[in-house]
């Protein structure tokens, strides 16, 4: 997770099969998208209106503190209306350019005396006045202005509608050159028609989290009533008599004031009309593209045709509805939802290459994405990962790297390996290929493994002569070619373990048997950073009783020495920096208790390392039951389901089901941690539905999904997937999986590959209330580099732990979940 808060985790939600409505199946899946999830508690979302993948996205923007979506349920005040949002990001507010900001009327008719510093005129909303549905959001503020707003693919509707008086009112809109952040650089410029009104410029603007600056373009035109005046504004004055303007930055670097401005001469019932196009290439662009897609004003057509794109969008999945609460399927399909607000297509308006392939924008980042949201999403919507995988080759090949980051046409920090190579990776081996240059993309990766850039920071790998001499990054390595921060060694060491895993993968049919030799061999690196004598100790002093981590280490082989609980979420020190900056430690976002277990592609080699399935899997549960692991940050999310591995896919249920709803929830502040372009959203589908990826792999690990049936239409082959609960318990008492049966036949395999959604397959799972022997023996596992060993006569022991049975209490949704051995899971 980008930048993610570590904090107090959000302990809510209780009794949902008492206290909820309950429903039939359905196939309008829209009627459970809840936008304001995640838009309180640093969930950071866009909740406004925009289509899958949209550049438009319109909502009101706010100045609360996590308003790097643009809007909060937080009771910030509106700064104005703007057109372009990311969704889910950490650091900076993300865009936010060009808001509109709306007026009934000036005092006395005077236009000086309307407020236009976005400080000074800020405004609060009414709280119980916010809606918002796929494709539109409204809202009123306390001025009694009603806002509206729906978009197409480049453009964004406004419809306001204001108070009347008794004295009329002469409604007036402002357009802003300045963002979210504040971010705008030198000469913005706008110019204002004085007959059409038509408002057309441009302004420079940095990235939230990237190097460089971009140029954003716009063309605003209005209806609904006849033009009384415009003009321009700067500071606190405006002019009808000037129509140009072009404008620098104070001398502190804060963006002056200034923007358009629009007076009417009625107030009409309907409302004014502001319809403002985007671009990256031209203000022309810009009108065009807002002429050709919403040509009328027509604000209704506008949302129904928004509306119908995210119906289709989420119409290939339908579960049953019997028993379950509407919470659940709200959870659920808003999560959904949240996988495809961001990347962003913005084919057509990249002005850096000349290319006849698409273009994708706002990957927040591929170290989020890569884990959960792509791998759903090539299940649900595989044409669009295709076009996001050529884009990103189409990166690569005219700026020379996989980007591991990219917002705005500027190359985004990395922040850990080359996780551009596990998408790609991903991709291929489920079979993705329309239009995909694999062989070029396989050029790419095995790039990022080969040649150091000279900034990675922002792309590639940095340390390469030492990966390849020493088989790890050291602590304070001796790295001349290229240029970064230099911390993170463990997790990048671990990251570039499973990117050249991820790359073998990719070799066995595009590279040569060489290839698959050495990048396989670099894949167990992840080894040379095993520290088989470093204890743990609890902040109190108290032993931990685990001893073996992996542990930074320098040049010279001797070892570093940072506390495994560091940057943990029980570390007591809010100061502790594990991130990007030069003070780092060895790890990103995340303590090296949680790195422990990023070994996914050789999950046999290190349940071995640890002693065994039995000690792996009470080191799991010591992670968990201890809170030492974020579940608001990606790393966490395999470890929920890792119990497979060590043949008790029973726990991964019950894991699964201890932090949703407990820490999912569809609230305003229903998310852990911010939802990083809707990796949250795929953890809790992906989850629900049953099936968790490991992603770069062709395995998805099994789990019995929340609803009674879950089925997927392939949108590749037509043919629909469907995964059945017998025995089905809405109180979920009854988790484990007894027995399984696919396509009919006795199938005892934990796991599942792809082939199981394209050729509709179905997944027929009988449950009970205790663990059973199901997905237990060796040969059930998921595959991995190294053989198991350590399991007795081909089974691991199961049902009990420390003598004790795991078991759920039956009862309500949040019934207390019980294990008399390993106190901490309650």
């Amino acid at each position: 997770m980008m930048m993610a808060a570590r904090g107090s985790l959000l302990l809510v939600f209780s009794s949902l099969v008492q206290n909820g409505v309950f429903g039939q199946n359905t196939t309008d899946n829209l009627q459970y998208v809840d936008q304001l999830i995640g838009s309180a508690n640093g969930g950071n979302v866009f909740p406004g209106a925009t289509l899958p993948y949209g550049m438009a996205k319109a909502v009101a923007d706010v100045d609360s503190p996590s308003n790097q979506g643009g809007f909060t349920t937080e009771g910030g005040n509106i700064t104005g209306f703007s057109t372009m949002h990311d969704s889910g990001t950490g650091g900076s507010p993300s865009l936010g350019n060009f808001a509109f900001f709306p007026y009934a009327s000036c005092p006395g008719d005077d236009l000086n005396r309307c407020t236009y510093p976005k400080k000074a005129r800020k405004i609060p909303y009414v709280p119980d006045s916010i809606k918002a549905t796929p494709g539109y959001f409204g809202i009123t503020l306390s001025s009694g202005v009603a806002a509206e707003m729906t978009t197409a693919q480049h453009t964004s509707l406004f419809r306001f509608k204001f108070p009347s008086t008794s004295n009329g009112t002469s409604p007036l809109l402002l357009l802003d050159l300045t963002d979210l952040a504040d971010s705008r650089q030198d000469n913005a410029s706008m110019s204002v028609d004085a007959d059409t009104g038509r408002m057309t410029g441009n302004a420079r603007f940095l990235p939230s989290f990237g190097s460089g600056n971009w140029v954003g373009y716009f063309c605003a035109d209005f209806g609904g009533a006849d033009i009384r005046d415009n003009g321009i504004f700067v500071n606190s004055r405006a002019s009808a008599d000037v129509k140009d303007l072009k404008i620098t930055r104070s001398i502190n670097n804060y963006p002056l004031p200034g923007g358009g401005f629009i007076r009417f001469t009625s107030n009409p019932t309907d409302g004014i009309l502001a319809r403002i196009g985007v671009s990256l290439i031209s203000s022309e662009q810009a009108c065009a593209s807002a002429e050709s897609e919403i040509p009328s004003f027509d604000f209704s057509a506008t949302h129904d045709l928004a509306e119908s794109a995210w119906r289709e969008k989420l119409s290939p999945i339908s579960v049953s509805t019997t028993g379950v609460n509407s919470s659940l399927l709200t959870n659920f399909f808003s999560g959904i939802y949240r996988t495809m607000v961001n990347p962003q297509n913005y084919t057509g308006e990249n002005p850096l290459w000349s290319s006849s392939e698409l273009y994708f924008d706002s990957f927040y980042c591929l170290w989020d994405s890569f884990r959960s949201q792509l791998p759903f999403l090539t299940i649900l919507d595989p044409a669009s990962v295709t076009q996001m995988v050529r884009s990103l080759i189409d990166t690569y090949e005219h700026e020379g790297w996989l980007p591991d980051c990219r917002m705005s046409l500027c190359k985004g920090y990395t922040q850990g390996g080359s996780n551009a190579d596990v998408v790609l990776a991903d991709a291929y081996i489920k079979g993705l290929s329309a239009g995909i240059d694999w062989d070029k993309g396989y050029e790419a990766v095995v790039k990022d493994a080969e040649v150091e850039p000279y900034s990675w920071s922002n792309e590639g790998r940095g340390g390469l002569d030492s990966w390849k001499s020493l088989g790890y990054i050291p602590t304070q390595d001796f790295d001349y070619k290229g240029f970064g921060t230099m911390t993170r060694s463990v997790s990048r060491s671990l990251e570039y373990a499973y990117n050249d895993f991820c790359i073998a993968q990719m070799a066995a049919n595009l590279g040569s048997s060489t290839d698959v030799e050495k990048y396989t061999e670099r894949s167990a690196n992840w080894k040379n950073l095993y520290y088989a004598e470093q204890k743990s100790y609890l902040f109190n002093g108290q032993d931990t009783g685990f001893t073996g981590f992996f542990q930074g280490k320098y040049m010279n082989g001797t070892w570093h020495s940072q506390d495994p609980l560091w940057c943990s979420t029980i570390d007591p020190d809010p100061n502790r920096v594990c991130s990007l900056q030069n003070t780092g430690q060895e790890t990103f976002e995340s303590s090296l208790w949680e790195y422990g277990f990023y070994v996914p592609g050789d999950q046999a080699g290190l349940i071995s390392l640890y002693g065994g399935p039995t000690a792996f899997v009470q080191r799991l549960n010591y992670l968990h039951d201890q809170n030492i692991t974020y579940i608001g940050n990606e790393p966490a999310f395999l470890t929920v389901f890792q119990y497979h591995y060590a043949g008790r896919p029973a726990l991964s249920a019950l894991r699964s089901h201890f932090y949703i709803p407990r820490f999912f929830s569809p609230t305003n502040a229903g998310l852990p941690g911010n939802d990083d372009s809707g990796a949250m959203g795929s953890f809790v589908a992906m989850s629900m539905m049953g099936l968790f990826p490991n992603p770069g792999q062709n395995v998805y690990l099994i789990t019995p999904p929340f609803f009674e049936s879950v089925s997927i239409r392939s949108p590749v082959t037509g043919k629909t997937a469907t995964i059945r609960n017998a025995n089905f318990d809405p109180s979920y008492g009854a988790i484990y999986i007894q027995s399984a049966t696919l396509n009919g036949a006795h199938y005892t395999k934990n796991w599942l590959d792809h082939s199981f959604f394209t050729e509709g397959k179905e997944l027929v799972l009988t449950l009970g209330r205790n663990e059973s022997t199901w997905g237990t023996r060796v040969e059930d596992l998921p595959p991995s580099l190294s053989e198991y060993v350590g399991f007795g006569n081909g089974t691991v022991s199961n049902g009990t732990m420390g003598g004790e049975r795991w078991r759920r209490r039956g009862g309500p949704r949040m019934g207390a979940l019980e294990s008399r051995d390993v106190g901490g899971f309650i």
